[in-house]
Parts: C-alpha cells; sequence; structure tokens
C-alpha cells in the first residue's frame, strides 16, 4: 500500500487499529482508500464506511490533489533544483483563491520536505 507521502504515521483508521473489520467493508472501501485517515471526523469515517457516494467522491478528489501536489513538487525539486521552502512558496503564490483544497505555509513546506526526502531515497 505505498501511501507513505498520503497517509500520516498514525493507527490504521480503516480498522482503528484492531486489525479486524466487518466483512462487508472491503466491499465496500477499498483497504487503501487514502481518504480514511484517522484525523478525520468520526461522523465522516462513518460516512466513508458506509459508502456514502458524496464523502467518497471527496476523498477521490483529495487523492488527485495529492498526486497533483507531489508531481509539482518533484518537478521542482528535479528540474529546477528548488528548495522546499521555495516549492511551497511558488505553489502558493500560484494557488488559485478557490482552490479545492488549501494548505498553510508551514504544513506544506513539511510535506514537500517528505517528497524530496522520498525522491532523494530513490536515487540511492
Amino acid at each position: 500500500m505505498n501511501k507513505a507521502l498520503k497517509w500520516t504515521p498514525a493507527p490504521c483508521a480503516y480498522c482503528l487499529g484492531t486489525g479486524k473489520v466487518d466483512k462487508e467493508m472491503p466491499a465496500k472501501v477499498a483497504i487503501d482508500y487514502t481518504y480514511l485517515t484517522i484525523d478525520l471526523p468520526e461522523s465522516e469515517m462513518e460516512k466513508i464506511k458506509e459508502g456514502d457516494t458524496e464523502i467518497l467522491e471527496k476523498g477521490r478528489l483529495h487523492e488527485l490533489f495529492l498526486d497533483d501536489l507531489i508531481k509539482y513538487a518533484e518537478n521542482h525539486f528535479l528540474h529546477n533544483q528548488m528548495d522546499a521552502e521555495s516549492i511551497a512558496d511558488l505553489y502558493l503564490k500560484t494557488e488559485e483563491e478557490n482552490a479545492l483544497y488549501s494548505v498553510e505555509r508551514k504544513s506544506l513546506i513539511l510535506y514537500v520536505e517528505k517528497i524530496i526526502e522520498f525522491k532523494k531515497a530513490e536515487f540511492n
């Protein structure tokens, strides 16, 4: 489940750290569903587990956002030799006001640093 750049280290939100789920659960929600994280409100986690189409679509869009952000950071790191702070500042400067997901600068810099670390590890 290569989700290291999409999930933060925490107990499993799928099974709430128990290692057990209802047998119907995998039919409703993929085990590697990116949006299902332990830091979501419990009501939203339940909607995901129940297969709520609106929430599942929100999660699909969130994963696309993360995929694009990862590619954006990797591209600027590899092709423009930019550091995490510069990449974050450029992203925030060009982020649309009506962007679906907004990020704060400090968190974005930390996230881009993590992306760069993963990219560097691929070369070693």
